[in-house]
């Protein structure tokens, strides 16, 4: 009787490995010995599984999005309040410290997609999808009354999701400008503005 494949089994603690190893390491300079000797593995035990570093780089960053964006559709899915919402959904889209993993992994991999259509798409999607998410909280809000806009939606969805990533980077920085703590009160307070409530 034939083995059952570990493929998929090897290709997730690859993926586990390169995940590490950019958090760890940093894109610039990162090399497919660093993520196979991160794996325990030979460099052409990782060929097997992915044709490259960059094939392993596209998956890694697209676990990521993934996380990213299902932790912030959690994060607001148990509230029926626009407001609650609005508060649970600015609390979710920034680093909680400098070294938060998954953060730091999206910020790296953004030089990444710099150069690769693949990944740039994958980053658009993102943005997209985080701006789906408050434009939806924003016009809840706004049909209810709970909230009186200042501009459309979808102008303030992508200044709110712009502001995030501005300030998450400042955050991640190896000699961050500003806590999360003050970011977080900047992004209620622009969100506060644009809305019409106290947050």
């Amino acid at each position: 009787m034939a083995r059952p494949s570990r493929a998929h089994e090897r290709r997730a603690h690859l993926i586990a490995a390169a995940r590490r190893s950019v958090v760890e390491r940093g894109l610039l300079g990162l090399r497919l010995r660093d993520v196979s000797e991160k794996a325990g593995m030979s460099s052409g035990s990782v060929l097997y599984y992915f044709p490259g570093l960059t094939e392993l780089l596209r998956e890694v960053h697209r676990e990521a999005v993934e996380r990213f964006c299902d932790e912030r559709a959690a994060a607001i899915g148990q509230e029926s309040d626009p407001r609650r919402k609005l508060d649970a959904m600015i609390a979710s889209g920034l680093p909680g410290e400098p070294r938060d993993e998954l953060c730091v992994l999206l910020y790296e991999l953004g030089a990444f997609a710099r150069r690769d259509p693949a990944c740039a798409a994958a980053y658009i999607g993102l943005y997209e999808r985080q701006v789906g998410l408050y434009m939806a909280i924003l016009e809840a809000g706004a049909a209810s009354g709970a909230f009186t806009l200042t501009g459309e939606p979808l102008m303030i969805a992508r200044n709110l999701v712009t502001l995030e990533d501005g300030y998450g980077l400042h955050i991640t920085m190896a000699v961050p400008t500003l806590s999360p703590a003050v970011a977080e009160r900047h992004l209620r307070a622009y969100a506060s503005s644009a809305t019409g409530v106290d947050l």
